[in-house]
């Protein structure tokens, strides 16, 4: 039986700075649910193991570019 070892943790998007970068600025998150398709969720999934990154990562980064962060938003106005 062949043996297979797992390296260290994968390094996420997110990680980069120092712990008390980290600890110090930690906003509150919310949980998002969302239904893809099993072909473009095995796509995603395929694709980050290959590049060794976390999904969550990669589509919090997908979303941020696509939404990206205003001083309207905090007032509550929409844009």
């Amino acid at each position: 039986m062949k043996k297979v070892n797992f390296g260290a943790k994968r390094p996420s998007l997110s990680g980069q700075g120092t712990v008390d970068d980290w600890v110090g600025n930690k906003e509150p998150t919310k949980r998002l649910t969302i239904d893809v398709p099993v072909s473009l969720h095995k796509r995603v999934k395929s694709r980050c193991a290959m590049d060794n990154l976390v999904m969550a990562d990669v589509i919090r980064e997908l979303l941020e570019q696509r939404f990206p962060h205003s001083p309207e938003a905090e007032h509550g106005v929409p844009s």
